[in-house]
């Protein structure tokens, strides 16, 4: 497909001057790019696909960057980055110095709000759209979600607020998961520009206003016109917040799409339009696996994702791997994710115990809440999040199973930098947000192996514990298939420096690098240069503070390396320990800077950072070297 019509757009503005005929084929060469493009820099694909033609009938309709269109979660703008000025950038989609896979405000005027997480537009969109009318500003206001986001009861107390206010504000809920069933097509197309038009609003308005003297009238008028609406379409819910429900309509229809979105952007008030999408939609094989398509490394598209061959296990598979032996050996455990099952590993343990397994959907604070009830029957939950995704939790946690002391588990995957998410996947905040909470445990394993042994550490405890790990692989060390408790709060030293301590520039002064996770290994290497000691810390809480000060009183320097936030971090923890103990000694404290990290490749950020062990090499005898003679 040559993309000619495609070329020639370089803003929405070029969007609007096309006829009904060429937004087809835009359509077409819109799909065929974002297929081709996605393939060579991996990022996510079905959703994308399920979108074009809801982006280019937004685009041809409203009159934006005026106008503004809010995305929900934002692995669905690819089509609208494309379309607004970024084609000729998506070659570095997702790459250090490229164009982000989410929108942000920092990046194009068309993205009105930066997202990552879910279930956020409608509240911003309603912010956006009061801010508007304060200032006297005539735009439209649209929040794309998608029915997964729907699922969390932030979306549900926006609509709650928009639906009272009598805002004008346009809610497009992007149905993809279910198919296009017969109601959704010439009747339902015919409905939905018949309840969109402005003959049907006026009606409606009219007959408020000779009824509003009759109450029992009115009411009945009122009931009447929802359950009329509902013996068709499914919009009564949303009647109820106080919006005016439009749909379903097919999301991949332009002839339904455009004239709705016309007819809808002239209506004063909340609105609120379902369309019908299918993921992957144009490309059958996204079509038939939208999962394995959902975030894809490079592929070729003739030929589909192939299977990779056998390699070392990641630490999702390892958690994955534990949590159903675990189950096997204990009844008691049962296992919760918000909408996470393939992402936090939990595919098997579905298929061998489903009564024991709970997808709660996109609800993060519900997870938390949910587990403490099951806790408080004598069971003993697992609660596999993100650890960006605990972020949304947080109240939850203090005060619904920390406070309680209830014994939860929470497995903390995508700990430390993601890579090509970006900021606003990065666990990077976990343990500072976790150390400060009594009652709770926090523990940073070193390896695929120590991962195991950790989760069941924290499994046989009595109070709540959190493992948090990295996303991806780790160093490839054997992994133990009995399991074993590690004292709780205990490290190791890995590595005693030898004879030539400090040598390398140090000028024989004894360092030991205190290492909390998989910057171990690093630290390890880094070590051998400069003959350092070593210890795996392993417990951010409850800190190993005798190890601490035992290698305080036995060394002239010390280091601590994790990878997460400095501020309020294991370093942080580790300089109490020697501040309660008395010890005077210096330190230097290697993680991540107070800032947000970008998006790119993980080792080329670790290496940029300075936490790789070339990078900790350098910053230790930038620190305690001597320096040479001028």
């Amino acid at each position: 497909m040559t993309n000619e019509l495609l070329h020639s757009i370089e803003s929405p503005a070029d969007v609007r001057r096309l006829s009904r005929s060429q937004l087809h084929t835009l359509a077409d060469e819109l799909r065929d790019y974002l297929l081709h493009s996605v393939s060579k820099t991996g990022g996510h694909l079905s959703s994308n696909l399920g979108t074009v033609e809801l982006t280019i009938a937004l685009h041809h309709v409203f009159n934006t960057p005026h106008d503004r269109i809010v995305w929900d979660v934002g692995h669905q703008t690819y089509p609208h980055k494309i379309l607004t000025g970024r084609r000729d950038r998506m070659h570095s989609l997702r790459q250090l110095g490229g164009i982000s896979g989410f929108p942000r405000r920092d990046e194009s005027e068309y993205d009105t709000f930066g997202v990552g997480h879910s279930s956020t537009s409608i509240s911003a969109a309603l912010g956006m759209a009061v801010g508007a009318r304060l200032q006297g500003e005539n735009r439209r206001v649209v929040a794309v979600i998608g029915d997964g986001a729907m699922s969390a009861g932030m979306a549900f107390e926006a609509l709650n607020n928009a639906g009272v206010g009598g805002t004008d504000l346009l809610v497009i809920l992007n149905d993809n998961d279910m198919s296009i069933s017969p109601p959704v097509g010439a009747l339902n197309r015919y409905l939905a520009r018949l309840m969109s038009g402005r003959f049907y609003a006026n009606a409606r308005d009219t007959a408020k206003s000779v009824l509003k003297n009759a109450p029992p009238l009115l009411e009945f008028a009122r009931r009447f016109e929802s359950h009329a609406k509902g013996m068709v379409v499914p919009g009564t819910i949303f009647e109820e917040f106080g919006f005016n429900y439009v749909g379903p309509i097919d999301g991949h229809d332009l002839e339904a799409l455009v004239p709705t979105l016309e007819n809808l952007r002239h209506l004063k008030g909340p609105q609120f339009l379902h369309v019908v999408t299918k993921k992957g939609y144009g490309y059958q094989l996204a079509e038939n696996d939208p999962i394995a398509y959902h975030g894809p490394s490079k592929f070729n598209p003739a030929e589909g994702i192939k299977a990779s061959a056998p390699g070392k296990p990641t630490f999702t598979q390892v958690f994955g791997s534990w949590l159903c032996d675990m189950a096997e050996a204990d009844p008691r455990l049962v296992a919760i994710t918000p909408a996470m099952r393939e992402g936090s590993g939990m595919v098997e343990f579905e298929r061998r115990f489903p009564s024991r397994y709970f997808d709660v959907g996109i609800a993060e604070q519900h997870s938390v809440t949910f587990a403490a009830g099951l806790a408080c029957e004598g069971l003993k939950p697992v609660v596999a999040i993100y650890s960006t995704f605990l972020q949304r939790a947080y109240d939850q946690l203090i005060h619904d199973v920390a406070i309680q002391n209830l014994p939860v588990v929470f497995a903390l995957d995508r700990a430390g930098l993601v890579g090509a998410d970006g900021a606003t996947h990065a666990g990077n905040y976990d343990i500072a947000f976790l150390r400060c909470i009594p009652n709770l445990s926090v523990m940073t394993p070193a390896d695929e192996n120590e991962c195991r042994q950790l989760l069941y550490t924290a499994f046989m405890q009595d109070h709540p514990t959190a493992v948090r790990y990295p996303r991806g692989k780790g160093v490839g060390v054997a992994i133990e298939p009995q399991m074993t408790a590690i004292p709780l709060g205990k490290g190791e030293v890995r590595r005693k420096a030898g004879p030539t301590a400090g040598s390398g520039g140090l000028q024989g002064q004894r360092i030991a690098i205190l290492a909390f996770g998989t910057l171990l290994y690093p630290a390890l290497a880094a070590a051998e240069q400069l003959d350092l000691s070593v210890a795996n810390m392993r417990f951010a809480k409850p800190l190993d503070a005798e190890l601490v000060a035992e290698l305080a009183r036995s060394h002239d320097a010390l280091v601590t390396l994790e990878d997460g936030c400095l501020m309020g971090g294991a370093g942080s923890a580790v300089a109490e320990a020697l501040q309660h103990a008395g010890l005077a000694i210096p330190v230097l404290h290697l993680g991540l800077p107070d800032e947000f990290i970008e998006h790119g490749d993980p080792v080329a950020l670790m290496s940029q950072l300075g936490l790789d062990a070339s990078g900790i090499e350098k910053s230790i005898l930038a620190r305690f070297g001597v320096p040479a003679p001028a």
